[in-house]
């Protein structure tokens, strides 16, 4: 939700006479991802659940390669497992710092060559493009928990986490989506790039380098390069990501807003390299570090500044503590504790 900046007058410390929305200028291009409380579902039973079969038996059949991959990690070699947590942490930044909190939020500005990088780890997590994800995030920011969030949290543990994957987009989802402006993503050459040629970058980027290298460089056998590096390192990433929209939805504290569901979940941020920090970024969906904190448990954020630091990434959005504060006092749990 925004944000509202309580302002104390004349230094008393004990008046809270206006309520003023200097907050929400410090993003002023884009609303289209603030919640929309006014949005309510339409009464009567939902649509009968349309099953994607092809996507049933394609997660059935990468989960499976990836629990046979678990049972041959102690005969992998040290080089195929720091190549698969290599690979795995540059797809997860092409999530987060990428399709995330750039493309989806506009929280930061980045140069061609950071936003080239990112488009690539992106193409490495292959979670739709990046196109497809802003929009589909957009719209769970604005419509979150309803019938037009895709992954509505409301309809249980399993179906935000990948049951939403499985079946076809609820109606409302189509509807809100289509209303929304992504003009900016689609000015976006390299977003439109990535999308066209979409299927042989995935195909390239998510499974055949992850499996080749290990084999030709350091002589893995092919079924570990395959199952491990490939199927495993997949499906970590994937999982990693679900926990933000089940996990992070239902289980943790809310010490910024107790009226929406998204919670503090610091597991979560520990797989998802810091996007566990899920009630403050639903309460200030454009702060660039999604979390009060910065650093902490969030290795996004400590990417997004080294990259600013290289005068790669700039205009970085970062909610002010008054801000913070106000709404911490205003619609809190009691759960904050300061630093």
């Amino acid at each position: 939700m925004p944000a509202h900046l309580l302002q104390e007058e004349n230094g008393e410390g004990n008046s809270e006479k206006h309520l003023l929305h200097a907050e929400e200028d410090i993003r002023p291009e884009m609303k289209d991802d603030i919640y929309d409380p006014s949005y309510k579902d339409k009464e009567g039973p939902r649509p009968k659940l349309e099953y994607v079969w092809r996507n049933i038996i394609l997660m059935s059949l990468l989960h499976l390669g990836a629990l046979y991959g678990i049972v041959l990690i102690p005969t992998c070699k040290v080089y195929t497992w720091l190549w698969g947590f290599f690979y795995y942490i540059i797809s997860a930044l092409g999530i987060t710092a990428g399709a995330h909190r750039l493309w989806s939020h506009r929280s930061y500005k980045a140069r061609l060559p950071l936003r080239v990088f990112l488009i690539i780890a992106n193409t490495m997590a292959f979670q739709n493009d990046a196109y497809e994800w802003a929009r589909d995030h957009r719209v769970h920011h604005k419509f979150s928990e309803t019938d037009a969030d895709p992954h509505n949290a409301r309809r249980g543990f399993f179906f935000s986490h990948v049951g939403w994957l499985l079946v076809r987009k609820h109606p409302a989802v189509k509807e809100k989506g289509g209303l929304l402006d992504l003009s900016d993503l689609k000015a976006e050459k390299l977003l439109m790039f990535q999308r066209r040629h979409y299927k042989p970058a995935v195909l390239l980027m998510c499974f055949v380098l992850p499996t080749l290298v290990p084999w030709y460089f350091w002589g893995e056998t092919f079924q570990h390069s395959l199952y491990v590096a490939t199927f495993l390192r997949y499906a970590i990433v994937l999982n990693a990501t679900w926990l933000v929209n089940s996990a992070a939805h239902l289980y943790g504290y809310r010490p910024y807003d107790k009226n929406i569901n998204p919670r503090e979940n610091i597991l979560v941020s520990l797989g998802a390299v810091g996007e566990g920090f899920h009630n403050y970024h639903h309460s200030f969906p454009y702060d660039y570090s999604t979390s009060e904190y910065r650093w902490h448990i969030n290795l996004t954020t400590f990417f997004i500044d080294c990259m600013a630091a290289l005068g790669l990434a700039y205009d970085r959005k970062k909610v002010s503590k008054a801000a913070v504060l106000a709404k911490i006092k205003r619609t809190g749990d009691g759960s904050y504790k300061s630093g």
